[in-house]
């Protein structure tokens, strides 16, 4: 059953259009990754889904479980089930993680917290500011940490790997495998692909999307993509998949 669908997507951010006529469908419990190159729209088009205010749909529509959604707000559509776990989440002074945790428990009532700290290993985080002097890895699994804990039904996350030694790449793997054994679906946007080996042998990837000038201009099995992207980068994957 298809749980997300994204048609012919415009998106604009500040006047300035980055997001040009994307179309995604994701049934329930795939794992789909987004590849391109940097300022390809990756970002934009998760939080677009996500509906945070400054990315303005100008055209197209985002449909969620059969309903529009596109111009609902975003946390609606948390209610609904999407959660995104942001690029570079902001620092928060004066907020403990633990506080922050135990609200979002009361709310979503996850049974799973002390599972899912244990394997993204955030346990020595909780009495820390949210985010505030955190190295690229610890930010990452807490980040995916606060996601998961709203139990969603999709789950969007942006280069989870960039920035993030190799222990912690092993232990958000283990986590998005949780989170998909779920019946959650995942999408996840990355630039390096560094993730990608890691997920495909513990896990699996369902679809690969190329994602290039604002347009999904690919999307295809992921042994195949993957090795073309490593070997001839983007724009040389591009030609020879759409060749």
């Amino acid at each position: 059953m298809v749980l997300l669908e994204v048609r012919d997507l415009e998106v604009e951010v500040s006047g300035r259009r980055i997001v040009r006529g994307a179309n995604l469908r994701i049934n329930e419990g795939e794992v789909h990754v987004i590849m391109g190159p940097n300022a390809a729209g990756k970002s934009s088009l998760l939080a677009s889904i996500m509906g945070l205010r400054k990315y303005r749909v100008v055209k197209g529509k985002i449909i969620f479980k059969g309903m529009d959604i596109t111009n609902k707000p975003s946390y609606e559509r948390a209610l609904m089930g999407i959660a995104l776990s942001h690029q570079i989440p902001p620092s928060v002074k004066g907020l403990r993680v633990k506080d922050l945790v135990s609200a979002m428990l009361s709310k979503y009532h996850c049974s799973d917290e002390a599972l899912l700290a244990k394997i993204l290993s955030v346990d020595y985080l909780m009495d820390r500011y949210l985010f505030v002097g955190f190295s690229g890895g610890e930010r990452k699994r807490l980040e995916l940490y606060i996601s998961m804990l709203q139990r969603p039904k999709i789950a969007l996350l942006d280069e989870p790997d960039s920035g993030v030694d190799i222990d912690s790449v092993d232990k958000i793997v283990s986590a998005i495998k949780m989170l998909s054994d779920k019946g959650a679906s995942i999408l996840l946007v990355t630039h390096t692909g560094h993730i990608l080996s890691k997920l495909k042998t513990r896990h699996r990837i369902d679809v690969v999307h190329l994602m290039v000038n604002g347009r999904i201009v690919y999307s295809g099995i992921p042994d195949e993509v993957i090795a073309l992207v490593f070997k001839y980068g983007y724009n040389g994957a591009v030609k020879k998949l759409l060749r």
